[in-house]
């Protein structure tokens, strides 16, 4: 749905034009997973599909939210009646927004919002964050509150954490808000500094593609925070702030000094080694080094993900042990894991063929068919009208 759709429908809904409309995308990583909550590196890029709202002000103390996307009517909130976990519907995320920011002693004094999103739910790929950095950014720019890209993010990570209950890291969120188009973004999440590498796979004749399982995730279950709490135990036996501060150099004997932790041995692993594969893939494509080097090192972080991490699933395995079958340059699960999407480097040549491939073995397995495109490096959040 365009701003122009979004605007109209606003108008039916609250009987007034809105003050503007804004766009936030949703996030493919390319690599770097479970990293953000250990300090670590990530290296996501933002996609075409985005979350658009058109907002209003108002001054009363109330919040309108409504979805064009779900079968629901306009849900009318109390800005003090907003607290951490009151709220287990999708209106949380918006609503848990303007918590974070009213919390962090912003002025924001009610708002009209309606809301549409061409993000898939539950495929990896932050339509969640993609709900709140919209949101943000246009209570950003209607109250004049002068925050940047990366402030919006800590705010909208916050919202997530805390109002709804999900534990997650700042990329996704950072994500929406500061990936430039043509660009995947280096960010350090511990100090939040980033770096923007031209990306353009085309111009060598490649495609990444998304791999949309249609199995449903949710971070707020127990097993994402399981891995969470398991990685700050590791951090704390190890006697450092976060994983992140293990050099790639020193695992083994960080390893050696967790004994019979195997759990937590397993997860150090994976943390320790896909900050190394971050770095390893920053450095491929900044050297001008053809692309096709770094298909080997998305494979090698499935591996992990798999078995040290354990957050894929079979339908993962299976797109990503199918495309390597039939020629992909590399390919992984992204996005949290237990569902959601995987991603596939490929010859341009090759995309027909290995599509049809994942198709069928999803079909000879009584999988839901797969949902399948292209992801081009896309521009992050803005205000379209």
């Amino acid at each position: 749905m365009g701003a122009q759709e979004v605007r109209e429908g606003f108008v039916r809904l609250y009987g007034a034009e809105p003050e503007g409309v804004w766009a936030a995308p949703g996030r493919v990583n390319l690599i770097g997973e479970h990293t953000d909550y250990n300090d670590g590196f990530v290296m996501p890029f933002a996609l075409p599909h985005i979350a658009v709202a058109a907002v209003a002000r108002r001054t009363d103390g109330v919040l309108r939210l409504h979805s064009a996307d779900l079968d629901s009517g306009v849900a009318e909130l109390r800005l003090d009646d907003l607290a951490p976990g009151s709220d287990g519907n999708w209106t949380a995320y918006p609503a848990g927004v303007v918590w974070a920011l009213r919390e962090a002693g912003h002025q924001v004094t009610g708002a009209d919002i309606h809301l549409s999103s061409t993000v898939p739910s539950g495929a990896g790929l932050s339509s969640s964050a993609a709900l709140e950095v919209v949101v943000a950014l246009a209570l950003n720019d209607l109250y004049d509150l002068g925050l940047q890209g990366w402030q919006l993010a800590r705010l909208c990570q916050r919202a997530e954490n805390v109002y709804v209950g999900a534990p997650t890291g700042i990329m996704d969120q950072t994500a929406s808000a500061c990936c430039e188009e043509g660009h995947a973004l280096f960010l350090d999440t511990r100090d939040l500094s980033q770096k923007q590498i031209p990306l353009d796979l085309a111009a060598e004749g490649l495609r990444l593609l998304v791999v949309d399982t249609q199995v449903t995730h949710a971070h707020s279950g127990g097993e994402y925070g399981k891995r969470r709490a398991g990685c700050e135990k590791g951090a704390a036996l190890l006697g450092v702030d976060a994983l992140r501060d293990i050099a790639y150099a020193d695992l083994d004997a960080a390893l050696a000094r967790l004994g019979d932790e195997e759990e937590v041995r397993r997860l150090v692993r994976h943390v320790v080694t896909e900050d190394q594969r971050v770095e390893q893939v920053v450095a491929l494509l900044e050297s001008g080094a053809d692309s096709r080097a770094v298909g080997p090192v998305l494979t090698a972080g499935h591996a992990s993900l798999r078995d040290d991490f354990r957050v894929s699933c079979p339908e993962l395995d299976l797109v990503v042990d199918t495309a390597l079958a039939h020629g992909a340059l590399g390919a992984r699960m992204t996005g949290g894991g237990f569902g959601g999407s995987a991603i596939v480097l490929a010859e341009a040549a090759d995309v027909e063929t290995l599509t049809k491939a994942v198709g069928e073995a999803f079909a000879a397995a009584g999988y839901k068919a797969p949902r399948v495109f292209e992801a081009v490096p896309a521009a992050g959040a803005r205000r379209l009208s």
